[in-house]
């Protein structure tokens, strides 16, 4: 980010300002994952982990994790483009149900336009194959796909959207409330993860750019 305004910083010099600040790089623990091959019986895995798609509008994902906040967990749903793995839904809530996911989706189709010919991947949480959110997805006539059971490699863009979220964004120890905590992720989703942070997918480019680039084009 420092090198795309014009000052130049390797990363051994980045080192060397990072050491003198006695700053550390924050570094997931491995973790092995299950990896299974049992589709949900009516909804396949029509994506089949190709992730690089060529267009915006053409295939979303979605899924939830858990952020602490003042003295329970809030949940936390997202749905995001696949091209230039953007954000362009979410919604946060104390409950885990299929009307968190739906309003995240009821975002990202209203504010893309109401697109056709678009596919919605996830993995198989209750929430996503409830009757409610099928509906919802029947009405905006979007296919669905699902990741197999227990493998969550059938979903990795949205694994890497959430960790990065929690290591670079939300602190060690939650938030201390919901109000500060939804206010805290919305910075991050549109001012700064889409705005700012470079993505490899891109080639360094953050998600609003490649877009924008690809609609000029």
């Amino acid at each position: 980010m420092v090198t795309a305004q014009g000052v130049p910083l390797s990363r051994y010099r980045a080192g060397r300002r990072m050491k003198a600040l006695d700053l550390v790089s924050s570094q997931q623990r491995k973790h092995r994952y299950k990896r299974s091959t049992q589709e949900h019986i009516s909804i396949p895995n029509h994506l089949n982990r190709e992730f690089d798609v060529d267009a915006p509008n053409k295939v979303w994902v979605g899924d939830i994790t858990y952020i602490w906040t003042g003295k329970r967990w809030a949940y936390l749903a997202i749905v995001m483009d696949l091209f230039a793995r953007k954000p362009i839904g979410w919604a946060m809530s104390l409950s885990p149900d299929s009307d968190l996911v739906k309003k995240a989706l009821i975002m990202a189709y209203e504010s893309r336009g109401k697109p056709k010919d678009l596919m919605f991947h996830s993995d198989q949480g209750s929430q996503y194959t409830s009757r409610a959110f099928r509906k919802q997805l029947f009405r905006y006539k979007i296919r669905q796909s699902m990741s197999r059971r227990g493998n969550c490699w059938d979903n990795s863009p949205m694994e890497r959207f959430f960790r990065s979220l929690k290591t670079e964004w939300v602190p060690e120890t939650g938030y201390p409330s919901f109000k500060k905590g939804m206010q805290a992720i919305i910075d991050y989703i549109i001012g700064y993860y889409s705005r700012f942070r470079p993505h490899t997918h891109n080639a360094g480019l953050p998600p609003n750019e490649a877009e924008r680039l690809y609609w000029n084009d």
